[in-house]
C-alpha cells in the first residue's frame, strides 16, 4: 500500500513537472509552472511595498548615475521579457546589494555603489539581476518549491497514514536532504546563469566586461576574504564566480568591441 501510494504521487507530479518543463537562455532545462503574468504582479507587489518600507534615495546625481546604467542594460532585454519602460530606484540602504523583479522593476542600495566603483561594475551587478528575469529565475524557484512542498506533504502523509515510527525526525530529515541537495545547487546554478547572461548584456551595452572580474575582487575584499563554505551556500564563491567569467570573457569583449554605444554615466 505504501508503495503504491508513493509510486501513483511520485507519477503525478512527474507528469505535471513534463509539461511544465521548458529551456533556459543558456540551453539549461527548467520547470516553469506558473505564467508569467502571475509572476510580473508579484513583482510589481513587492516592489511597490519596498518603495514604502525602505527609504529611497533623494541624491539626484546617485539616481541618474543608476539610471543612466539600468536604462543602457534594459534596452537589451527582449520585449518578450518585458515590454514596457523598466522602474529603478535607488534606495538609500547600506547593503551592498541591487535586485531585479518579473514586471520590469530594478532596485539599487546605495551600499553597493561604495563597492561598485564605476559604471562598469554597477552595470555588471545590473546585468547579473535582469539575468535572472531573462531566465525566469524566480518563475522556476516558486515551482521548484512548489513541487518540493507537494512531495513532503504527500511523504508526510504517507508517514503518518501507516503510522511509521519517528515520521517527525524523517521529515527534518528530508527537509534538510531537499535543502542542500535540491534547493542550494539550483540557486548556485541560477547565479552561475545569472553571471553568464549579464556578462554579455553589459558588453551588448556598450560597457567592459572585464570589470565584472574586478568587481568580484571588490566583493571578495569588502566581506573580508570570509564566505560560507560554497556546498552550504547560495551563491558560488568569489572564486568560482570569477572563474567562470574569465571563461567566458573572449567571447564577451568579442561583444563588446562590436558595441554600437559607449555609455558615459557619471556618479
Amino acid at each position: 500500500m505504501l508503495r503504491r501510494f508513493i509510486m501513483v504521487s511520485s507519477a503525478a507530479l512527474l507528469s505535471v513537472a513534463l509539461v511544465a518543463c521548458t529551456t533556459s537562455p543558456t540551453g539549461r532545462s527548467q520547470l516553469l509552472l506558473f505564467p508569467e503574468s502571475q509572476l510580473s504582479e508579484m513583482g510589481v507587489q513587492a516592489f511597490a511595498g519596498m518603495k514604502s518600507d525602505i527609504k529611497i534615495s533623494n541624491k539626484a546625481v546617485q539616481n541618474e548615475y543608476v539610471q543612466c546604467i539600468a536604462k543602457s542594460i534594459t534596452q537589451h532585454v527582449s520585449k518578450e521579457v518585458f515590454d514596457g519602460e523598466w522602474e529603478v530606484v535607488v534606495f538609500d540602504d547600506a547593503q551592498v546589494n541591487a535586485f531585479a523583479l518579473p514586471g520590469g522593476k530594478i532596485g539599487v542600495y546605495t551600499g553597493l555603489l561604495d563597492v561598485a566603483v564605476n559604471q562598469h561594475q554597477v552595470a555588471a551587478v545590473i546585468g547579473h539581476e535582469v539575468g535572472h528575469v531573462i531566465a525566469h529565475h524566480g518563475n522556476e524557484r516558486v515551482s521548484q518549491n512548489a513541487v518540493i512542498g507537494t512531495g513532503q506533504q504527500i511523504v508526510n502523509q504517507v508517514l503518518q497514514a501507516n503510522e511509521v515510527s519517528n515520521s517527525g525526525l524523517i521529515m527534518s530529515g528530508l527537509g534538510l536532504t531537499t535543502q542542500y541537495a535540491v534547493a542550494l545547487p539550483f540557486s548556485r546554478t541560477h547565479e552561475s546563469e545569472a553571471d553568464e547572461i549579464g556578462l554579455d548584456l553589459m558588453a551588448k551595452a556598450g560597457f567592459d566586461p572585464k570589470q565584472s572580474v574586478e568587481l568580484w575582487k571588490n566583493m571578495s575584499k569588502a566581506s573580508g576574504g570570509e564566505s560560507q563554505a560554497e556546498f552550504f551556500s547560495t551563491h558560488p564563491s568569489p572564486t568560482t564566480r570569477i572563474e567562470d567569467l574569465q571563461s567566458k570573457m573572449d567571447a564577451a569583449l568579442v561583444t563588446y568591441k562590436s558595441a554600437v554605444n559607449r555609455p558615459k554615466c557619471g556618479p
